[in-house]
């Protein structure tokens, strides 16, 4: 029988970006069953001493199994090819249902599948891609969304990325800090960030202004 453990919620503040980050490490590296609910968990802001409570938690063998918190959700690696299986048990146990869980969630390492107890709505995607969905989870977190914000999580994405690059670029050149060269990176950040909007609404067929960026004119006025 399968490990059952469940703990109280207590997380660490973070936001969208930070979440974004914390996913898509989680979704790169190598699948590891046993610790992966955890994980999970960890990357939506989780502090150590509830991941703690969770591993100490005691074998059950009435519920479905895997890791639950109270409240939140009720998660469970299952056997290659069986996730659609291993989330209906999920649905189906009465842990779940005791603890009020609003998301269930099952993963074989290769796909996953997840679903909304509360708005019904349902995630069904490869577990590389999970990235491109966390918005689906971000009420974990304790961040309310709307539904076309959490199924768009390229703004998010792209915030992430240009910050590391804006980050690294000061690292390696300090001097950039300062004076023109200040104005200068932030209008090329500027530009690569008009450039991401445009491809990404072009690859939408989504319209957008004329002269929609006026950051590198309004610099140099």
């Amino acid at each position: 029988m399968s490990k059952f453990a469940h703990a109280s919620f207590e997380k660490f503040e973070m936001n969208a970006v930070e979440i974004e980050e914390a996913v898509s490490e989680l979704a790169g590296r190598e699948f590891d069953p046993a610790e992966f609910p955890f994980a999970f968990l960890e990357a939506f802001g989780n502090k150590a001493t509830t991941i703690k409570r969770l591993r100490a938690g005691a074998t059950n063998q009435l519920g479905a199994g895997g890791v639950l918190q109270r409240n939140h959700i009720h998660l469970a690696v299952s056997e290659p090819g069986q996730v659609g299986e291993r989330l209906r048990s999920l649905r189906e146990s009465p842990a779940t249902q005791k603890a009020k869980a609003k998301f269930i969630v099952a993963t074989d390492g290769q796909t996953l599948e997840a679903e909304d107890l509360l708005g019904g709505e349902t995630l069904a995607c490869n577990f590389r891609d999970l990235p491109d969905h966390f918005g689906f989870f971000l009420a974990l977190a304790g961040i309310s969304t709307v539904r076309e914000v959490r199924e768009n999580a390229f703004d998010i994405k792209a915030t992430a990325r240009l910050n590391r690059l804006y980050v690294q670029l000061l690292q390696d050149n300090p001097e950039w800090a300062g004076g023109d060269h200040r104005g200068a990176m932030n209008r090329s950040i500027d530009n690569m960030a008009e450039v991401l909007i445009r491809e990404y609404c072009g690859r939408n067929e989504i319209k957008i202004p004329e002269n929609s960026s006026q950051s590198d004119t309004n610099d140099k006025a």
